[in-house]
């Protein structure tokens, strides 16, 4: 079953924040709120993270919308689509500078913010597809001597080498495994092998590398580390066997 895009509407005309909100959800959309004001709009999205902000520019309060969304960008990533009866080249330009993924002109019609929302989604999908990602993510991967980077919950985190279980193939993914977290990063299996330090790792399947140094039992077809039994194909048991001996 899948889950309806959640859509937060941001609004200081109710009239018009309540017909916006009826036409998506006939259109199975999720509206998680409704607010009047830009700094309620930020702590509504620290606790509930929308897929897509609808925002007025033309907010009363001590901020307008602009200003809202540039300040939730610090911290959140979060596509928004702006609302405007104001079409002045100044706040256009203002709005520009925070990269909308489009603005929908006051009186609208629902076909208008219908196809805003669905470009707006289309574009989502295209950009966290597995090859998009991919290719963004390898970038923003670093292995250095004695830990890794990688993307988590939004934020480039250290993982100590040593504190690396093993690592499991998903497709195009990678998940690490270390004493405390589990880690998906973007990046095939063979490709995060070539950046790893061969002093601490080993490929011992087509779906694994491990980190030699958290092994605790090595039977005839697979090895245990943490309680996870890891298979080892036939052709890289005796490289594993020879690398035990030389630790």
């Amino acid at each position: 079953m899948n889950t309806p895009i959640k859509i937060l509407i941001v609004e200081d005309e109710m009239i018009i924040a309540a017909n916006i909100s009826l036409q998506l959800s006939t259109l199975g959309y999720e509206v998680i709120g409704i607010i009047p004001r830009g700094e309620e709009a930020l702590l509504s999205i620290a606790q509930n993270q929308p897929d897509i902000l609808l925002m007025d520019i033309s907010l009363k309060g001590n901020i307008d919308g602009v200003q809202t969304v540039q300040i939730m960008q610090k911290d959140y990533k979060i596509p928004v689509i702006y609302l405007t009866a104001n079409s002045d080249d100044l706040n256009f330009n203002r709005a520009k500078e925070t990269n909308p993924y489009a603005f929908i002109t006051k009186p609208f019609k629902k076909l208008d913010l219908q196809r805003a929302i669905e470009l707006t989604v289309n574009r989502l999908q295209i950009e966290n597809s597995p090859e998009n990602l991919l290719s963004k993510e390898k970038s923003l991967s670093l292995v250095l001597s004695d830990c890794i980077f990688v993307r988590y919950q939004d934020k480039m985190v250290k993982v100590g080498i040593k504190s690396i279980l093993y690592i499991e193939a998903d497709r195009n993914y990678c998940c690490i495994y270390s004493k405390d977290k589990k880690y998906l990063l973007v990046m095939t299996l063979k490709d995060l092998e070539k950046k790893l330090p061969q002093k601490h790792f080993l490929r011992v399947h087509r779906s694994f590398i491990i980190n030699l140094s958290q092994i605790d039992e090595v039977a005839n077809n697979y090895i245990v580390i943490g309680k996870k039994s890891i298979p080892v194909s036939k052709t890289l048991k005796e490289k594993l066997l020879n690398r035990l001996q030389t630790i």
